[in-house]
């Protein structure tokens, strides 16, 4: 491959249809999603007791509660082998599907790895969802980090700055083919020939993307509608925002940003921590030390050492999206006091994981919502306003 894709497309938009330009009044809430069970093994990596279950039914029924009780978004995961305390897994794509079918108002973003997906397949088969669904089919585009996931099934591997380079141009093909006739795209690792796709979706599905890589970060600013990061402190994520947002900035465009957490609500603060530590104590060591070496080398195979999980721990990694490391553990009161904090720094969507996934979403959404919107109006919060990157102060 070279160094810089040779990549022409006709008439090739500078943004997508559903980034916020910069400049743009924002006036929505605090989003929140959770992380669908699709896959065996609930959310962490632990031989705890987890009333949760991946089968079609339990999620159908999952989904219809967090609508309920006010949940904006639901993201399914995407794996093909066992990994991470997954035996068993349901396919990304067609499980969003069954579940926006199953509900009236919930997005589902479906999580996609470039290398496994045909951009021109997934872009038409996006459209038809968007049809079919009311608007409410996003993508999560995932670089890939899990090399045998790609070897063992007979997939080309990359290098971690040829799978962002790849990511790139599958998010730019699958932008051209729903906004462009006679689509025409020459890049190192995807092709297209004035290729015209009816019906174009009305409105293109929102595409989110994750990573802490240096690379990440500015494909994130280029490129993406959404930045996923991994859970974080106040002040590690305020420095992801900071960053991130002013490389949108000199894209003349702005960048959403979502933060992975892990929720324990109860009672008291001492029930809730109490929880977590035995979610830790009870890991499946074996399970979690594999999944740790095969992350490190996802970040060690960086230039600047910047990958994601490049600083986890043991603990971190029970859960695998470093959820607890949010801090979203307590009272209703002491979760809620706490994720108007990370809104005050510009996150945008908190993205959720829970133990006990149906119950959990259920008193999240009757118990914790309500106050963080109480909390937002107390506090006059005009949401992304304060996520611009010349009104955040430095941290420290």
């Amino acid at each position: 491959m070279t160094d810089t894709p040779n990549t022409t497309a006709t008439n090739a938009p500078t943004t997508s249809a559903s980034a916020t330009p910069l400049g743009a009044p924002g006036s929505d809430p605090l989003s929140f999603a959770y992380w669908v069970p699709n896959v065996s093994g609930g959310l962490v990596v632990s031989n705890i007791d987890q009333r949760t279950d991946h089968t079609p039914d339990y999620n159908r029924e999952v989904a219809r509660t967090a609508e309920r009780v006010g949940f904006d978004y639901a993201l399914t995961q995407v794996r093909y082998l066992a990994s991470y305390g997954a035996d068993a897994q349901h396919e990304s794509v067609s499980f969003s599907l069954g579940l926006l079918a199953a509900t009236e108002r919930l997005k589902v973003i479906a999580a996609v790895h470039p290398g496994q997906w045909p951009p021109a397949v997934l872009a038409k088969l996006a459209a038809t969802a968007q049809e079919l669904h009311d608007n409410r089919f996003c993508l999560n585009v995932v670089s890939g980090w899990f090399k045998r996931e790609y070897t063992d099934l007979g997939l080309p591997w990359l290098d971690h700055e040829e799978r962002y380079r790849r990511a790139e141009e599958f998010i730019e093909v699958l932008r051209g083919l729903w906004t462009q006739d006679g689509f025409t795209f020459r890049g190192d690792f995807y092709r297209t020939r004035d290729v015209t796709f009816r019906p174009a979706p009305r409105q293109q599905p929102e595409v989110f993307q994750g990573g802490n890589s240096t690379s990440a970060r500015a494909m994130a600013g280029r490129l993406s509608d959404w930045y996923f990061m991994n859970g974080n402190t106040v002040d590690g994520v305020a420095e992801q925002v900071r960053d991130v947002g002013a490389q949108a900035a000199t894209n003349r465009r702005r960048v959403r940003f979502g933060l992975n957490g892990f929720a324990v609500v109860r009672d008291t603060e001492a029930e809730a921590r109490d929880v977590v530590e035995e979610i830790i104590a009870q890991a499946d060591a074996d399970k979690v030390n594999d999944f740790g070496n095969a992350v490190k080398q996802a970040g060690a195979a960086t230039s600047d050492k910047k990958g994601m999980w490049a600083d986890s721990q043991f603990r971190d990694l029970v859960q695998y999206n470093d959820g607890f490391r949010t801090g979203l553990i307590g009272t209703p009161d002491q979760v809620a006091q706490r994720i108007v904090d990370y809104k005050l720094v510009g996150v945008d969507l908190l993205l959720l994981g829970f133990l006990h996934v149906q119950e959990d979403v259920e008193r999240f959404g009757t118990e914790v919502i309500p106050r963080v919107r109480r909390l937002e109006a107390e506090l006059g919060l005009r949401p992304r306003e304060y996520a611009e990157p010349h009104l955040l102060e430095p941290v420290g």
